[in-house]
């Protein structure tokens, strides 16, 4: 039967989350219901808080989020009650060009984006009735979670809820930009441009294959020194000439370079960081409508490669369980993405020290 659930509302006039009770409907056909035990606060929240992203509103907010199964529509049979799951933000369609190539995040017949369910539906209301939008079709600020059957990926139910739902984005987009998207092979330098959780996330990732040196760039001492814990061989500060530093460190520059951060001064500097035939990688998303002007000759001449990396290329059913399983076997020092556990009620503070960039990752404890 339908219940109610506390979960944090966005009503598209502020930045600011209301916490509030929503009603939420049972599983339908394909569906499954998930009661959420934590949810990240991720970047791609802010977007949406801080206006730079648009979406369809009142949004129960979050994307990043893990629980146990707790009940299943018709025709379910990927996950079953008591399942540990971690929540997939691009559920995949399994029927497009895309899904059969496996290219999961390229999927074009997901509703994801529209932040509905396959069916074209939405599973919240508010107390009057309104309709509320699951963010990315998931909304994992919440207590309670209706998601598409591909959105639910069973893990190991030793994996620890709050390091979980890192998988669900940073972690996946992270290391999956290293692994899947750029290949990055064992001995190749590469640097990295925003250490937060998706960006040590990637010096994880450049860690677990062997790059040598891996640069870490921020402006926080704080984040670096969590990179070097993480595998960064050398540090550099932001508010110096990174170009210059990571030439000096690697010769000609660096065979890799990813931007963690999405904003157009970082990415305009992202070739200037490249050895010749380079590649670089963006990662972190800008606001819409954001351009970035790069130098085309130097990129022609010089051989040099920009490529986008989307989810970290990732296959969720395929990646999440790999990602739960290099973690339980001491590969992954997720723990420590983790620096603040809060409760949902702490949600608005997160972001406000977000926005301040004083934490590496808060996550919201949902017990």
């Amino acid at each position: 039967m339908p219940r109610t659930s506390l979960a944090a509302v966005h009503d598209g006039r502020s930045d600011r989350l209301d916490v509030r009770e929503v009603r939420v409907a049972d599983p339908g056909p394909g569906q499954v219901l998930v009661r959420l035990r934590a949810s990240g606060v991720c970047g791609s929240d802010r977007h949406v808080l801080d206006g730079e992203w648009q979406l369809p509103s009142p949004t129960v907010m979050g994307h990043e989020g893990a629980g146990v199964v707790e009940a299943v529509g018709d025709g379910v049979v990927d996950v079953a009650p008591g399942d540990h799951v971690v929540l997939s933000w691009y559920y995949p369609c399994r029927r497009c060009a895309a899904c059969a190539a496996g290219r999961a995040w390229a999927c074009t017949g997901t509703r994801s984006n529209d932040c509905l369910l396959p069916d074209g539906s939405t599973p919240l209301a508010d107390a009057d009735g309104t309709a509320l939008y699951p963010y990315l079709a998931v909304g994992t600020m919440s207590e309670y979670a209706v998601v598409a059957e591909s959105a639910a990926v069973k893990v190991p139910a030793e994996l620890p809820f709050d390091v979980a739902s890192l998988i669900g984005c940073s972690v996946t987009t992270g290391v999956g930009a290293v692994t899947n998207n750029a290949k990055v092979p064992a001995g190749a330098s590469a640097a990295v441009v925003g250490c937060g959780g998706v960006g040590l996330s990637v010096v994880m990732g450049l860690a677990l294959v062997g790059a040598d040196p891996v640069v870490a760039v921020d402006l926080s001492d704080e984040k670096l020194a969590t990179a070097q814990r993480f595998g960064a061989t050398h540090l550099v500060r932001a508010d110096t000439d990174v170009a210059a530093a990571v030439r000096g460190i690697t010769g000609t520059g660096a065979d890799y370079a990813f931007e963690v951060i999405g904003r157009v001064p970082t990415i305009e500097m992202l070739p200037a960081l490249l050895t010749p035939g380079g590649t670089g990688v963006l990662v972190g998303l800008p606001p819409v409508g954001a351009v970035a002007g790069i130098d085309v000759l130097e990129l022609a001449e010089s051989g040099k490669t920009l490529i986008g990396s989307n989810y970290g290329g990732a296959v969720p059913s395929l990646d999440f369980p790999r990602l739960a399983r290099l973690y339980l076997s001491g590969r992954l020092p997720l723990d420590e993405l983790v620096s603040h556990r809060i409760g949902l009620g702490e949600v608005n503070e997160a972001f406000d020290a977000m926005r301040a960039g004083e934490r590496t990752r808060s996550v919201i404890v949902l017990d």
